[in-house]
């Protein structure tokens, strides 16, 4: 099936492609790797009279520590984060999440930014995001202007983007010492979307209690979550089987997955439970060794 007809820009400057999305408000779509725009175009799932290709936009591709930052430009490869050995070596949350997104063409396609734009319910990179409490840079015609990771997707398909507006960077604070993360997906098949996956990240204190965790879902519920109240509780503590059980109930009670494809509800709770708990002990072990 061929997708309907819309007019294409290719923009090579940031303000060229801010000034097409100002003229064409409102029925201008943005495209990155176009890994999930060109599949609900050609199967017309979705159309847009005009399409803004910002692929070609320079300096939005970047992998660097800066100011107390991991700066990770919005139109790097998801391959790239598989192969950079910052990433590798630092943030192997984020170096796991990116090997298991669907296959090696998809990954040498698709984009950071676009797989957090796109704001399907079971993408990966938004849960990693929200669990290392990451901040969104998004740039418009007027202002640019910085929102947390876990108030950047709103809803299924939906963003805090206001009309117009490009997410450019995605800023990571370093981990300090002692800081160990994972990045769990049960799927039912290689390179498919999760039946339910969890980002964990924790730093520990001089006393191995944990000092601060973030916890981030995906596939379990109409949007990206933040366990917010198994973040609280695993707070001060120090991890054993016993604590990683309790809180893989907390991170339970505040799914909310829906019967699909993938499983019922319930199956999902229970799957969810299961990796939460490796998750936790995971992550703290990785933590305890730095």
């Amino acid at each position: 099936m061929h997708p309907s007809s819309f007019e294409y820009f290719a923009p090579a400057r940031m303000e060229e492609a801010l000034s097409l999305l100002s003229k064409h408000s409102g029925e201008a779509k943005i495209m990155a790797g176009g890994q999930s725009l060109i599949p609900l175009l050609k199967l017309r799932i979705a159309s847009f009279p005009y399409v803004v290709d910002i692929s070609r936009i320079e300096g939005m591709d970047q992998i660097k520590e800066e100011r107390g930052f991991l700066e990770i430009g919005a139109l790097t490869k998801i391959s790239e984060l598989e192969d950079s050995n910052i990433i590798k070596d630092k943030y192997q949350i984020l170096h796991e999440a990116a090997t298991q997104i669907a296959d090696p063409l998809v990954r040498n396609r698709g984009t950071v930014g676009g797989n957090i734009s796109h704001a399907d319910p079971s993408n990966d990179i938004p849960a990693v995001v929200i669990a290392m409490k990451a901040k969104l840079e998004v740039i418009g015609r007027k202002e640019k202007r910085t929102l947390n990771a876990d108030s950047f997707i709103t809803d299924s398909f939906s963003t805090a983007l206001e009309e117009g507006e490009i997410l450019s960077k995605i800023l990571i604070p370093i981990p300090d010492t002692r800081s160990g993360g994972c990045y769990i997906k049960q799927k039912k098949s290689a390179g498919d979307f999760s039946i339910a996956a969890i980002a964990v990240q924790m730093t520990l204190g001089d006393d191995y209690k944990v000092r601060s965790a973030g916890i981030g879902l995906t596939s379990v519920a109409p949007k990206p979550t933040r366990a917010v109240k198994a973040e609280q509780y695993i707070e001060g503590k120090r991890v054993d089987n016993s604590v990683a059980k309790e809180i893989s109930k907390i991170v339970v009670s505040e799914s909310d997955p829906s019967t699909d494809f993938y499983g019922t509800a319930e199956f999902k709770k229970k799957i969810l439970g299961r990796i939460a708990e490796d998750a936790i002990n995971l992550s703290y072990e990785r933590a305890m060794v730095k």
